[in-house]
């Protein structure tokens, strides 16, 4: 059997990807998978690093403000699309999977064409507009929310809830552990900060003017800060340390996290963008949470997103254009209490859907033999 999956572009559509392909392997160990990416990306990166093949297209998204930039896209596109029909020959896939990102569209597009059977994996509350597109030809589509009729056939609609990455839902440590191994102190609260692969510039500079605040209310910070603001964030923090050399064991500053299963053991509150697979994260975890969406993504999907949790009482929702001048305060206000975070964690936990990957997996297979 030839699994083909699709999509990319940042870690919220990889990730889930991944956890899809292990569920694949697990189910029929003699599984044949590929990936087609997009070029350029990051999952021309970390996919080939977790074992898997990976085909990369010059697709790249569209400029929705600027549309006299988009005649080279559409190029790209025209090319991605006869790569995909090539791929497609030479791989000749029993059923091919999109999870969202630039590649999807082509690749599934493609596959519908020719007859092969399609699954899509939407991972947002708010669909986005390639998905909506290809639903009235796909065989089935994965959800993680309710009330997702209003943009797909309501016939085949699934919901399986978001894949995470694994030791997410079962990392074996306690939160004082998971603290000690991150290297901060078991007995402080830790204020993760999380801004996505590439970094979130709202986020960033709303914690070099919260920063002060947090460390003064006695916790420990891990501030991912993302590639591209990482030299100027650094900068910062080491200034920031040389004026408050006492707060050093408490405080570190990186571009990455890899071990983000001790992350969400051993925080105490997370700030973070309110991508699907993060949400999906922070339910799976319980974890307390101030989401700030960001405004830059199509159809708004990100507020669409926070607003699922913080109507639950499962997360607060603070928007990109007043996180400059509330981050400190929210913060500071969840950590002074312990009662609120207890009731966020339980909330956020109760809408968990945990075990995504092997029923998208299992539903994959049946479409296959059927």
């Amino acid at each position: 059997m030839r699994v083909l999956i699709s999509g990319g572009g940042t870690g919220g559509h990889i990730f889930p990807a991944l956890a899809v392909a292990g569920a694949v392997r697990r189910l029929y160990p003699e599984a044949e998978i590929l990936f087609v990416g997009a070029l350029g990306r990051m999952e021309m990166e970390r996919v080939p690093a977790a074992g898997y093949r990976i085909i990369g297209l010059p697709v790249a998204g569209f400029n929705r403000r600027k549309l006299w930039k988009n005649i080279p896209v559409v190029f790209r596109l025209l090319k991605s699309m006869r790569m995909a029909k090539a791929i497609l020959k030479e791989f000749r896939p029993d059923i091919c999977v999109g999870v969202g990102g630039y590649a999807s569209g082509p690749m599934l597009k493609a596959a519908q064409k020719r007859g092969i059977p399609t699954l899509i994996q939407e991972q947002n509350s708010y669909a986005g507009v390639t998905n909506k597109l290809l639903a009235k030809k796909a065989d089935a589509i994965c959800v993680a929310y309710d009330g997702m009729e209003r943009f797909f056939p309501a016939a085949k609609i699934e919901k399986t809830g978001n894949p995470v990455r694994a030791g997410i839902a079962d990392c074996p440590v306690g939160r004082a552990e998971a603290k000690a191994e991150l290297g901060f102190p078991a007995d402080k609260p830790l204020v993760a900060v999380v801004g996505g692969s590439l970094g979130a510039r709202t986020v960033n500079d709303s914690m070099k003017g919260a920063l002060e605040a947090i460390m003064a209310a006695g916790a420990s910070v891990l501030w991912q800060t993302g590639k591209l603001y990482a030299e100027e964030c650094r900068g910062f923090a080491d200034s920031f340390l040389a004026e408050h050399p006492e707060v050093a064991g408490r405080l570190r500053v990186q571009p990455f996290i890899d071990r983000m299963d001790l992350v969400y053991a051993g925080a105490d509150l997370m700030v973070s963008r309110a991508g699907a697979s993060t949400i999906s994260e922070i339910q799976i975890a319980g974890m307390a949470s101030v989401l700030v969406p960001s405004p830059n993504v199509a159809e708004d999907h990100q507020r669409h997103n926070a607003e699922a949790l913080a109507d639950k009482g499962a997360a607060v929702m603070v928007l990109d254009r007043d996180c400059r001048g509330c981050l400190a305060g929210t913060v500071t206000s969840l950590l002074a209490s312990p009662g609120r975070l207890d009731e966020i964690r339980r909330a956020a936990r109760a809408m968990a859907l945990p075990g995504a990957d092997d029923l998208i997996a299992e539903r994959l297979l049946y479409i296959v033999k059927h």
